[in-house]
């Protein structure tokens, strides 16, 4: 899975996690984790909401994924398939 994909996912889970948090998570930069968002919000992936000092993410689930081998599949399929999995409760990441 890619690094954007990880991000939708933490996000999706946490949808106030700081950029930090979800830098060191995914296990890269905090600039490649501002890239990856500004690349997720103007793709249409997600939403930003400005919350005080913080920003707050909304996962559009129904976006359908970009690359042509999962383009018949929304945001909402790729999350079900991570989330939905018996063992996505002790993930203590998620």
């Amino acid at each position: 899975m890619t690094n954007h994909s990880h991000v939708l996912i933490l996000l999706n889970a946490e949808p106030d996690l700081a950029l930090r948090e979800i830098a060191a998570r995914v296990g890269i930069t905090e600039r490649a984790i501002q890239q990856i968002l500004s690349d997720l919000e103007e793709e249409g992936f997600i939403e930003r909401e400005k919350v005080g000092r913080r920003n707050h993410y909304r996962v559009k689930s129904g976006h359908p994924l970009r690359h042509p081998i999962e383009s018949h599949c929304s945001t909402a399929d790729l999350l079900a398939l991570i989330l939905d999995h018996p063992d996505a409760k002790k993930n203590a990441w998620l």
